[in-house]
């Protein structure tokens, strides 16, 4: 769907960051489901989490990423996803060799414009939801900048700057500012 536009990139790059900062300028955002899982299966005592069991944690990333698609067809104009259906089944993908990206990559499209957050280490901090060191952050966005062209989207990465010249940027690329 051309209105969902998808920001994604190095695990701890300021994607959240961006995407508080496009909702306060009165944007529709979703909120990364890998996220909103990890903190739903630490409440409880879940399994699908990413250092436990990664390709559960993966599936379950897909399976809220649909839904959240679903749900955000009823949002009227532009809507901001972190990261999304393609992150999860890249993930799936490389951990288990099942064919996810392709299949769900063509069936789901978002925004042919896709902002990638670098690799940026003084930004980069763990916390309770985000366990993996930055070495494993830019691994993901080494597959994640190979893996969007390779299902037509045109990538951009996103400039070292304050979080408000990245919403500036991401709005100007699209043609929203």
């Amino acid at each position: 769907m051309d209105r969902f536009i998808i920001l994604s990139g190095c695990s701890g790059g300021g994607k959240s960051t961006l995407l508080e900062a496009l909702k306060r300028r009165g944007y529709h955002t979703v909120e990364e489901p890998g996220r909103r899982i990890v903190v739903k299966e630490l409440k409880g005592d879940g399994s699908a989490l990413p250092w436990v069991d990664a390709p559960a944690f993966a599936r379950r990333a897909i399976a809220t990423s649909l839904m959240d698609r679903e749900e955000a067809a009823a949002f009227p104009g532009s809507v901001f996803f972190d990261r999304g259906l393609i992150d999860a089944a890249s993930a799936l993908e490389h951990m288990t060799g099942e064919p996810a990206l392709a299949l769900l990559g063509q069936l789901h499209r978002y925004n042919k414009h896709v902002f990638l957050t670098p690799p940026w280490p003084e930004i980069n901090v763990g916390d309770r939801e985000r366990r993996h060191d930055f070495s494993a952050a830019v691994e993901e966005y080494e597959r994640l900048t190979a893996a969007y062209p390779t299902l037509g989207y045109e990538t951009h990465v996103l400039p070292k700057v304050s979080v408000e010249e990245r919403a500036d940027f991401v709005l100007s690329v699209l043609g929203l500012s």
